[in-house]
């Protein structure tokens, strides 16, 4: 692969720069909000500002290469070292990083959630914002597995402290499930690492030599990586404590999560597993597949069976990212772009409903579906920002939502080759089945939340539920730029593809692509 090294320090400073934000933060008093809030949101915005002069910079027409590349000697005794790049897969979900946090920080400005403590909770969305940027353009295992756990912490600490009633169960659940997955993977990077002669952890090396390793040693490694990375999907059947910590955790950690977290997972997938391990990834392939179309349907029908709308929201991310998987896992150029965009989707619609979910909790005090409804007439604004949300998530052709999940699915009808066509022709099938099954939930929810008459419960006045107002002006502000995204994607989604296509069919050249 090769690596241009032009204005290497560009994504050393986009990933590093919220940092800085943490160290002036620790020395605001705590009583001071207004600061903190003030230097937590020009943090973020001075690091989307250096993301959007990487995208300025940014050679399009070679985006198949690794650009920006800063290669520095870190740990030389393990032979790891401090290599970055960026190339056209993950330049979408860099940026995509960047736009998030500062939204989640405009949108967290009079939405603190309790107890309050704004300094703590501010530093570690910070935090977060540096292990979600590195992860992205880390190409050094070693590098990629410290930026993948720093995540870890911020978001245990946000669910932990700020979350619901059982954000200590979600907490740790979510803790040990992903430490779980992550021990395994370590495992497979170390195996991967002395099978390739011990030289380096770096990735554009392994992709090289990977395929030299013997086949059945290349299973085993990878399945090492599949349980890692399908933990963070989270793939069925390890999915479970996914409903638990978007549940309970606060709107801003629920958006993080949907929009960027899951994606850490996919990637993985993407940028190591299936180049670095083309023989095993083949055998895997069929596996990979027939998990993904198992959890469109499971995710679907959990969603069905729902009584809360942030958990329904929950479970439809299993199903929208079983779509992206079954992409991954058809080998192909065309499955690839598919899942690429699917996760830059998902991330915009699924976030875009967390904070619609947020928003209703604060001024309804729950989420419970049967206890709300008449929403287009109490708060129509908000319900129709809902209403367009759940039409962009069941893929309405138009919006971003459809071009992550009909390719994903066509993508299913021609498979690499070596893969068994039957089979994935029969998964495309059950894929498209799972899409009537999200019209379904969608507008099951929307119908009961939105139409209709307010509910008595919460039309009165002098009840404590004077605070029932539309949407606020932060909330304008910080879901505006998601829903001009859904459709300019939806209405052009070559904008994507033509940066995503060239660094796919890279990647992919181990399978012909």
């Amino acid at each position: 692969m090769e690596l241009l090294r032009d204005n290497n320090w560009v994504l050393t400073v986009g990933t590093f720069l919220p940092m800085v934000g943490v160290l002036i933060m620790l020395f605001i008093p705590k009583a001071d909000e207004v600061a903190q809030k003030a230097v937590a949101l020009t943090t973020a915005v001075a690091t989307l500002a250096v993301g959007v002069w990487t995208l300025v910079l940014f050679d399009y027409g070679q985006a198949e290469k690794l650009q920006f590349v800063a290669d520095v000697e870190w740990i030389s005794i393990i032979k790891s070292s401090y290599l970055i790049g960026l190339d056209g897969i993950s330049l979408p979900m860099y940026f995509l990083s960047m736009v998030v946090t500062v939204l989640v920080m405009i949108y967290s400005w009079d939405h603190i959630p309790s107890p309050g403590n704004p300094k703590a909770f501010l530093i570690l969305m910070l935090i977060l914002q540096t292990g979600m940027a590195g992860t992205f353009i880390a190409q050094d295992l070693v590098l990629f597995f410290v930026f993948f756990e720093v995540v870890l912490l911020p978001m245990y600490f946000m669910i932990g402290v700020w979350g619901g009633e059982q954000r200590q169960y979600a907490s740790l659940k979510f803790f040990l499930y992903t430490m779980f997955g992550s021990a395994l993977m370590l495992v497979a990077f170390l195996a991967l690492f002395f099978k390739t002669g011990a030289e380096s952890f770096a990735i554009p090396y392994l992709v090289e030599n990977g395929a030299s390793i013997a086949r059945n040693t290349q299973i085993w490694i990878f399945a090492g990586m599949f349980i890692g990375f399908a933990v963070k999907v989270p793939m069925f059947p390890f999915h479970t404590w996914l409903p638990d910590a978007h549940t309970q955790a606060p709107t801003q950690g629920s958006v993080i999560l949907a929009a960027i977290l899951l994606k850490l997972g996919t990637y993985g997938f993407i940028r190591i597993a299936i180049p670095v391990l083309p023989e095993a990834a083949k055998e895997w392939a069929p596996w990979i597949g027939l998990l993904a179309v198992i959890g469109i349907i499971y995710g679907a029908l959990g969603c069905l069976a729902q009584t809360d709308m942030k958990r329904l929201i929950a479970f439809s991310s299993v199903a929208h990212m079983g779509f992206v998987m079954l992409g991954i896992s058809t080998l192909t150029p065309f499955g690839f772009n598919a899942a690429l965009f699917g996760m830059v989707a998902h991330g915009l619609i699924t976030g875009m409903l967390f904070f619609v979910a947020g928003s209703v909790k604060e001024r309804y005090h729950t989420l419970e579906i049967k206890r709300l409804s008449g929403m287009l007439k109490q708060v129509p604004r908000l319900g129709w920002i809902m209403g367009f949300c759940a039409m962009a998530s069941l893929g309405l052709p138009g919006l971003a939502g459809f071009w992550g999940e009909f390719p994903a699915i066509l993508s299913a009808y021609s498979p690499a080759e070596g893969l068994p066509e039957e089979t994935f022709r029969t998964f495309m099938v059950i894929a498209a089945i799972g899409t009537v099954f999200a019209a379904g939930y969608l507008l099951w929810l929307y119908q009961r939340t939105a139409f209709g008459e307010p509910s008595a419960e919460f039309s009165g006045h002098g009840d404590g539920h004077d605070d029932i107002h539309d949407v606020t002006k932060f909330e304008w502000i910080a879901w505006t730029p998601l829903l001009i995204s859904i459709v300019v994607f939806g209405v052009y989604p070559q904008l994507m593809f033509d940066v995503l296509d060239p660094a796919v069919k890279a990647t992919l050249a181990a399978f012909g692509g």
